[in-house]
């Protein structure tokens, strides 16, 4: 039996206005801190940037745009097609607004669904109950036009729903990215104090790293700051082993996606020896780095070293330094990181001069007693840990030996 055709929804209880934001068609989110780096990114892909956000970049973009930026963008962690707009007063108007969006022209019932809602400063009592009403909203969507509901994954759907709420406005969103783009669909294992890997990849361009020349990690890990490095150096797309929401959608291109998968295969570099190099104290956990470099293919193209970092020399005479030390959030005791991270700067100023370094601390005091003079420091958030990203410049000919108290001779940063 054909199924009757929707009834006429009842007038909106909230007249619509003008959104408070320009109009665009996407929102892409990215850790915050790397906004700027979003927007070179999100420009490169196609998209016509409408605004940068904390934590994020509206966006225009059509159906290229949108792929290309899920395939190449190594900063964002979701790419969400906006899809409806309204202002609200009651939690009541939230279920007819999202009831009356055209749910079964944009996915088939037969593929899952789940739905997420973030909220900033909004009027809700409680974001489960809201979440819920949405689900019932697009259930009862597809009961009215098919007479068939589609059916929830919330580990892994096909289609993620996503609906964000300020205090008198909700926009709803399909995130066309499925699981967070810094799953990049190749990395196995991860460490205890691992960051992710848009993070890492934003870290190395803000580094100023030039691809090519030597890169040390000598925190290393599970090796995420050199997998990054290395699809770099390769200019390879972050995303070419992974699947994304987006080929669930009706309005999918196969022929549009091969085209563009293509044109980013086309711009790799052949794999070679690399001048990438890691090291971590800790055998087990670079082992969890050799086996996610093995799945990237990069195995033979990366050094690794089982070695302290007190006692790791430069595998090269000048070379960037990016990492990750512990700053006792997830790993190393406060106390025994005071009296390391002395350690750590008389390591760099006896071993490193003419290297730049850069590490990433979420402990504002620790850093300081590396005796190092940083001269930038970039707000970042690791998560939701505030950090900041320290460069120092440790510029061959300007450490000078100085007298200590006790008449030996002692290294100490020039001005």
């Amino acid at each position: 039996m054909k199924p009757e055709p929707r009834r006429k929804p009842a007038p909106h209880p909230v007249r619509p206005e003008r959104e408070a934001l320009p109009p665009a068609s996407h929102f892409a989110t990215c850790p915050r801190g790397l906004e700027e780096l979003l927007v070179a990114e999100l420009t490169a892909a196609g998209a016509q940037v409408v605004r940068q956000l904390p934590a994020g970049v509206l966006f225009m973009a059509d159906a290229a745009a949108e792929m290309r930026a899920n395939l190449t963008s190594r900063i964002a962690t979701r790419i969400l097609r906006k899809v409806g707009y309204t202002r609200y007063r009651k939690e009541e108007h939230i279920y007819r607004a999202a009831l009356d969006l055209p749910w079964p022209d944009w996915f088939d019932v037969k593929k899952t669904i789940a739905v997420k809602v973030g909220a900033q400063n909004a009027p809700l009592k409680s974001l489960n109950f809201i979440t819920l009403k949405i689900k019932d909203a697009i259930c009862d969507r597809f009961r009215e036009e098919t007479r068939e509901r589609p059916s929830v994954d919330t580990e892994a759907p096909d289609v993620p729903v996503y609906a964000f709420f300020t205090p008198d406005a909700v926009t709803f969103y399909l995130d066309t990215s499925g699981e967070p783009l810094f799953k990049r669909g190749f990395k196995r294992e991860a460490s205890a104090a691992s960051i992710k890997e848009n993070l890492a990849a934003g870290l190395l361009l803000l580094s100023g790293w030039e691809p090519g020349t030597p890169l040390l990690d000598p925190m290393c890990g599970a090796g995420t700051i050199l997998l990054e490095a290395a699809d770099l150096a390769l200019n390879r797309a972050p995303g070419r082993s992974r699947h994304f929401a987006f080929e669930h959608y009706r309005d999918f291109d196969a022929a549009l996606w091969q085209r563009i998968k293509a044109e980013a295969k086309a711009q790799e570099k052949p794999l070679t020896r690399l001048p990438i190099f890691g090291a971590d104290h800790d055998r087990w956990v670079l082992d969890k780095a050799r086996n996610n470099l093995a799945a990237a293919g990069y195995l033979e193209a990366i050094e690794l070293k089982v070695s302290d970092v007190l006692d790791l020399k430069p595998p090269t005479p000048v070379g960037t330094i990016v990492s990750n030390p512990p700053y006792g959030e997830r790993i190393g005791d406060v106390e025994d990181l005071a009296d390391w991270y002395p350690l750590l700067g008389d390591w760099l100023k006896q071993n490193f001069a003419g290297w730049d370094a850069w590490l990433i601390s979420g402990d504002p005091l620790l850093p300081k007693l590396m005796g190092l003079k940083a001269s930038r420091r970039i707000p970042l958030f690791n998560g939701q840990i505030e950090t900041r990203f320290l460069q120092y410049k440790l510029i061959a000919g300007s450490m000078k030996a100085r007298k200590s108290d006790d008449g030996q001779s002692a290294n100490s940063e020039g001005s």
